[in-house]
């Protein structure tokens, strides 16, 4: 196996293991729950077998869903993302993207930001209209998807500037 694989290996199973020991217990005001873990949907490289990525993406979710007890909802939301995924580059990133040279440690901030707040927004969206399942709680569907994802864009910024490897 080479590096790179590797890497994609590890950076799973430590987002697994972080969202489902430590995130997982975070509630504050009983509807903001940050999910990191979506970070490796976002993240994961572009040229990469689309087909394996949607597997993988099902597998992350059906993991968090197993320590999560939530009955395949976290799976549903993955697999979205990651389906999308391809029309939010091209939209977020433009040429970048359609000449497959996007490096994310080497775009520009507010395209980064627009590429991980629209595939947040749409995880959380679809998440707690899953979790949720009733129209009458529209409201409160809307606001746990807002605060958890403003809290959980935060996060993946957070993170993703902490460990990025500047290139010179």
């Amino acid at each position: 196996m080479n590096s790179s694989v590797i890497s994609q290996i590890f950076k799973f199973l430590l987002l697994v293991l972080v969202q489902v020991v430590i995130l997982n217990h975070i509630n504050f005001l009983g509807y903001i729950n940050p999910y990191l873990y979506i970070l490796f949907i976002v993240l994961y490289p572009i040229k990469n077998d689309r087909i394996v990525f949607l597997l993988l993406s099902f597998l992350l979710g059906i993991l968090v869903d197993i320590f999560s007890d939530s009955g395949g909802i976290h799976a549903a939301a993955c697999v979205t993302i990651a389906y999308i995924r391809p029309l939010v580059l091209k939209w977020s990133f433009g040429t970048v993207y359609e000449h497959q040279t996007i490096k994310f440690n080497n775009v520009d901030f507010g395209s980064k930001l627009m590429y991980i707040s629209i595939l947040t927004v749409v995880h959380h969206l679809i998440l707690f209209l899953l979790e949720v399942f009733n129209f009458s709680e529209i409201l409160l569907t809307l606001q746990k998807t807002l605060f958890s994802s403003i809290f959980t864009i935060l996060l993946c910024i957070i993170v993703t500037i902490i460990f990025s490897k500047r290139t010179k």
